[in-house]
């Protein structure tokens, strides 16, 4: 019989009965603990991988995820908390709950938690309590996998459709030009205004029905960037100058100040060009009188562009939402919910930034900042950004 070495046998769990095999990664720098924990743990049907240290544990973990990890406190080079602290700093990895087992205080239980930890359990360990505490956090990390399962199923279902969707009504809005062309004769007026009522619903469809596709691209991370040197003034100028007839026909005044060639960030020109697109046209579909104003800014290490208005403004709590996909503002003029989500995408791929500072009835500044170099990283799309939400003072003229 091994010594305990602060571990109690109190009593057998009957089996789980699961048919998956759970992997288990216990690590503990003392053996005895180690063939303990293991012996009891394939007593319960589970595959156990051990390690002694934790550079041992880290050189094992990418080879074979493990389901769950346990892990003893005290170790000697880097402890348990140092290395539950450098793997939830791996943000590549799944979920993997972590079990620390430890003879201290509640303060230090509390210091592991923080650090990422999902449960703990204290020397001298009982057997059923330890039986216990690696069946929740299994089925936790089993929910958890369910759910995310679930979600992929559902937006690849919703890519699927949304690609099939598009090319009908490629066709019809095709068609629809043709028939506004007169290409199997002439039409009555009224004909005529029914095919271009259509034909801007149509557009509108499949503008929507892109977007989505673009926002499960970059969701997957499936959708690269093509960064090259671009001038950013003369993009923004380019996008001002199309949107100009938009801000005279609702009365506007579409001002641009300190925006210049010259402005050279690393970028993706179409993906750019989408952002501040939809940026400035969101400005100007907002307000109704006053006027939007583009205005950039150079410094050390980034260029910032910021687009302000004197629409509607946005509350705060709309603020707190507004990057995420499918949120809509309070206003009557509403989309699809979706440009502001794949704005932040985009601008979070080339590794900037968009800040908005905003209140109801004083309009709405929406900044976005963009680095003077690139990142290898920043070329790939990758998981979803964290919005940038504060308030900002406006840039000087």
């Amino acid at each position: 019989m091994p010594r305990q070495l602060g571990y109690a046998m109190m009593g057998w769990p009957i089996c789980n009965g699961s048919m998956k095999r759970d992997r288990l990664l216990v690590i503990d720098d003392v053996p005895d603990n180690l063939w303990l924990l293991r012996t009891l743990l394939e007593d319960e049907g589970y595959e156990v991988i051990t390690a002694s240290s934790a550079h041992q544990a880290l050189n094992g973990l990418l080879p074979a995820l493990p389901d769950l990890i346990l892990l003893d406190v005290m170790m000697p080079e880097m402890d348990g908390y140092e290395l539950t602290r450098h793997i939830r700093g791996m943000k590549h990895l799944p979920f993997i709950p972590i079990l620390l087992i430890t003879a201290y205080d509640r303060a230090s239980v509390a210091k592991g938690l923080d650090l990422g930890a999902d449960d703990f359990i204290h020397k001298p360990v009982e057997v059923e309590d330890l039986y216990a505490r690696v069946r929740s956090l299994l089925r936790l990390k089993h929910s958890i996998e369910e759910r995310d399962q679930i979600a992929r199923q559902r937006q690849d279902f919703v890519s699927r459709l949304t690609h099939d969707l598009r090319t009908p009504l490629v066709s019809a809005d095709r068609m629809l030009g043709l028939l506004q062309e007169g290409a199997l004769g002439a039409l009555p007026p009224a004909v005529q205004e029914v095919l271009t009522v259509m034909a801007r619903s149509n557009r509108n469809l499949l503008e929507m029905v892109n977007k989505l596709l673009d926002v499960y691209r970059y969701e997957a991370g499936s959708k690269s960037l093509s960064l090259t040197p671009l001038d950013l003034g003369s993009l923004v100028q380019d996008i001002v100058a199309e949107l100009l007839p938009i801000a005279q026909d609702k009365g506007l005044d579409l001002v641009v100040a300190n925006v210049s060639s010259g402005m050279i960030v690393p970028g993706d020109r179409l993906e750019l060009r989408r952002v501040f697109q939809n940026l400035i046209g969101n400005a100007l579909k907002f307000t109704e009188e006053g006027k939007v104003v583009v205005r950039g800014a150079v410094g050390d290490r980034s260029v910032s562009v910021t687009i302000q208005d004197t629409g509607i403004g946005i509350s705060k709590a709309v603020q707190a939402r507004l990057f995420q996909r499918f949120q809509q503002g309070d206003s009557q003029t509403q989309g699809s919910g979706l440009g502001l989500y794949l704005s932040h995408y985009i601008i979070a791929a080339h590794g900037g930034k968009i800040l908005v500072d905003s209140a109801p009835g004083q309009g709405s500044e929406f900044t976005v900042v963009l680095p003077l170099t690139s990142s290898p990283e920043t070329a790939m799309i990758g998981a979803p950004p964290t919005p940038s939400n504060r308030r900002l003072r406006a840039l000087e003229p």
